[in-house]
C-alpha cells in the first residue's frame, strides 16, 4: 500500500522560510514524477512544484522563492518556502503520478495524495 506523509507545515512569519517533507512508503520505485500543491482557503489546488528523476518544474507564480528536492534513497520529498508571503497561506500536499514516463498534465494524473500540512503565514 503507498503512502505519502507530508510534515513541517506551522506558522511562519512573512518574509520567512519553511521546509516542507513528504514521506513516501510502500511500492514507490514508479514514482516517476512527484509534486508540490497549494491550496489556499477556497480556491482551487495547484502545482507549485513537479519533479521528476532529473527534471525540476516550479510554477511562475512561486518562482523565486520555492524550491523542491528529492531524495530518492529516503524517499522523501521537500519543499523550500523562502520570503513566505500571506498568499501561501493554505493546506501543502504532495502528490506521486505512479507509472509512465509522461510527464503529468494536471492534477488528475496524480493518483497518490498525502492528507496535507498547513501552512499559516503571519503578516
Amino acid at each position: 500500500q503507498v503512502r505519502l506523509e507530508e510534515s513541517g507545515g506551522g506558522l511562519v512569519e512573512a518574509g520567512g522560510s519553511l521546509t516542507l517533507s513528504c514521506v513516501s512508503s510502500g511500492d514507490t520505485e514508479n514514482f516517476n514524477y512527484m509534486g508540490w500543491f497549494r491550496q489556499a482557503p477556497g480556491k482551487e489546488r495547484e502545482d507549485v512544484a513537479i519533479i521528476g528523476r532529473g527534471s525540476l518544474t516550479i510554477a511562475d507564480s512561486v518562482k523565486g522563492r520555492f524550491t523542491a528536492s528529492r531524495d530518492n534513497r529516503e524517499n522523501t520529498l521537500y519543499l523550500h518556502i523562502l520570503k513566505a508571503k500571506p498568499e501561501d497561506n493554505g493546506t501543502f500536499y504532495c502528490a506521486a503520478k505512479g507509472g509512465g514516463w509522461n510527464p503529468p498534465e494536471g492534477l488528475s494524473e496524480y493518483n497518490n495524495w498525502g492528507q496535507g500540512t498547513q501552512v499559516t503565514v503571519a503578516s
